[in-house]
């Protein structure tokens, strides 16, 4: 994989409601392999996943932020996020140089 890859974060809804973040350079690749139970332990067995939010999120270390940032939101929050679909998911969380 290249240095300049471009970064994505997503959101997977399972049929529970339950919200799965994660981060990748192809989101198309990554939602098969988590429907196929290859992807996260979190998800496996949970039925079918449907993609509820993705945005691309730079490198690989802002991507990484990012994600941190997601997963410390509430239920309630991460919601808010996939109805609102922030064109600058960075600029909507308020993520800072320093990564704070």
């Amino acid at each position: 994989m290249s240095a300049t890859a471009h970064w994505f974060l997503y959101m997977l809804r399972t049929p529970t409601g339950m919200l799965y973040t994660g981060i990748t350079t192809d989101v198309t690749r990554r939602l098969g392999q988590h429907q196929c139970g290859k992807g996260a332990k979190a998800l496996r067995g949970k039925g079918e996943l449907q993609l509820a939010f993705h945005c691309q999120a730079g490198d690989r270390s802002l991507a990484s932020r990012l994600e941190l940032k997601v997963k410390k939101l509430s239920k309630a929050q991460k919601e808010l996020l996939v109805r609102n679909a922030p064109a600058c998911l960075e600029n909507y969380l308020g993520l800072t140089e320093d990564g704070k």
